[in-house]
């Protein structure tokens, strides 16, 4: 089981402090460090000292650190232009050494794109599909050819389909809990599909629907990595548990339920359930990025007992 650290910078971060969540996720033995592509803090936090752009950060985070994987769940679709989003993560990957992963949402956060006065399509999964269409064509265009696409939403002629990632191939990342479309696209694009925030039931019951479409789609379903993303609160006994819950506006008995709360051994267990059902990789959404010695803890007593 590989466990991600995965941070949410538009609820009030700057460099520095993701820099530090990064090193420590590298120090500690996780396997990547992953943030959120949002503009505007959500709930009560008031977002400061204000946003950080995804591609930028993981552009700093790919000099200044070795090991980890990098990526987002999920780059806005609605942000960029899909071949300049092409150019953006080919070169994020060079310059980490080949330690990208890309993941691509329809994008969903109204409010931002009203605040930042970015467009907020209505048709979003059919632009989606196309961005997908349009990045992975670029990167698999052999060098010395052009790559022309004709969608509904996107046209480009004789693009010269560079820069190519310095990975042969840079794995893509889709996820959501749509019933019929989501599967779809994943089985066509997606190396690896993530459910978010959601039970192992209706977990089990999104992978189940992503394997029947790759199998559809003529893939091994078993070529999908299947993961989850989950909040994170653990405690070595409640009293810890539940300072880390009021640090993030959240109550113990809901973090229970819905994300990775309680102690190390209960996380384990929780985590175990999750295993069952296929998943191999989960994300620890952190909330709290101040707070290194929860990173410490999840590390020597959750990540240590997982096989």
């Amino acid at each position: 089981m590989d466990l991600r650290i995965f941070t949410e910078p538009q609820q009030g971060a700057s460099y520095e402090t993701l820099l530090r969540v990064a090193r420590a996720t590298e120090d500690l033995g996780f396997d990547a460090f992953f943030r959120s592509d949002h503009y505007v803090a959500m709930g009560d936090a008031d977002g400061l000292p204000g946003p950080t752009d995804a591609w930028i950060t993981l552009a700093g985070l790919a000099r200044e650190t070795s090991r980890i994987r990098l990526g987002t769940l999920m780059t806005a679709g609605t942000f960029r232009l899909p071949g300049v989003l092409a150019i953006q993560v080919a070169q994020v990957d060079a310059m980490s050494g080949g330690r990208v992963e890309f993941g691509l949402g329809a994008g969903w956060f109204e409010a931002e794109h009203t605040a930042y006065g970015i467009p907020f399509p209505q048709e979003k999964l059919g632009r989606l599909e196309e961005q997908l269409a349009v990045v992975t064509g670029i990167w698999n265009t052999p060098p010395g050819r052009t790559f022309d696409f004709d969608g509904r939403f996107y046209r480009l002629q004789e693009c010269p389909a560079l820069p190519k990632p310095a990975q042969e191939r840079v794995p893509v990342l889709v996820g959501g809990l749509g019933p019929t479309r989501t599967p779809r696209i994943a089985a066509r694009y997606a190396d690896e599909f993530n459910v978010p925030f959601a039970s192992v039931e209706d977990s089990d019951r999104q992978f189940g629907r992503v394997r029947a479409a790759a199998a559809e789609q003529g893939r091994r379903p078993e070529e999908l990595v299947y993961s989850n993303a989950l909040v994170a609160c653990v405690g070595k006994d409640d009293a810890e548990v539940a300072r880390r819950a009021a640090a993030i506006g959240r109550e113990v008995p809901e973090l229970r339920e819905n994300g990775l709360a309680g102690s190390p051994a209960e996380v384990v267990d929780k985590i175990g359930r999750y295993a069952e059902i296929g998943a191999s990789r989960v994300y620890l959404q952190v909330l709290d990025l101040h707070d290194l010695d929860h990173l410490e803890l999840i590390s020597s007593q959750v990540r240590s007992q997982l096989p």
